[in-house]
């Protein structure tokens, strides 16, 4: 789910920010396909504190370290791909209106439009797709698609296009029927999306 920006100034950062957008970053390419050996391994070194994003963290950890790419790969086409569709359909159309390519999916590419931010040729899904905004969010965040990605800019885009389902999604996907390793990626979601949205409410 990669995404270009026709503006790209990456600029000094917040290590809180630079947190942020890792996590996003995380959440996108989890989302966005599944993971590889290689991200697998890296997984296996997530910590955590006492909190419910902390908890997420190691029981992914923990998960990572028995899950073969194989086995990923299949609950990972189990859950968002399937023989027709998936147990789930992570866009914000459906999840926002019950079908695809709706008013949120035009309202999210007038945005993007008018923040100068492109997605790449190769990606064929909508760009409502859950881990194409996480990667959004993170491009926002470091600069990579804005010079001007202050706070009020990002909130803009989170209220606008994650506040309103993002987190229903990732509940979905903690409880899904077919999701043992992405139960965690959706505990991890959940959190992450209530931290966020409690800064954000701060604004």
């Amino acid at each position: 789910m990669a995404n270009t920006a026709e503006i790209q100034c990456p600029r000094s950062i917040a290590d809180e920010d630079r947190a942020r957008a890792q996590m996003y970053q995380l959440l996108g390419t989890l989302l966005g396909g599944p993971p590889s050996n290689e991200l697998l391994r890296g997984l296996t070194t997530l910590q955590g504190g006492d909190t419910a994003l902390g908890s997420a963290s190691r029981t992914l950890a923990a998960l990572a370290e028995r899950t073969s790419p194989e086995n990923a790969n299949r609950e990972y086409n189990n859950l968002f791909v399937g023989v027709g569709r998936g147990e789930l359909l992570p866009f914000a159309s459906y999840y926002l209106t019950g079908f695809l390519n709706e008013k949120p999916l035009a309202d999210l590419r007038g945005d993007l439009m008018a923040r100068g931010i492109k997605t790449s040729d190769d990606v064929k899904e909508p760009e409502d797709h859950i881990g194409t905004l996480c990667e959004i969010m993170a491009g926002i965040i470091t600069g990579e698609f804005e010079c001007d990605s202050d706070l009020v800019s990002q909130k803009a885009f989170f209220d606008a296009h994650l506040a309103k389902w993002a987190l229903l999604f990732f509940s979905d996907l903690e409880k899904a029927q077919t999701a043992v390793f992405y139960a965690p990626v959706g505990s991890l979601g959940r959190a992450f999306m209530d931290v966020e949205a409690d800064a954000f409410a701060l604004q």
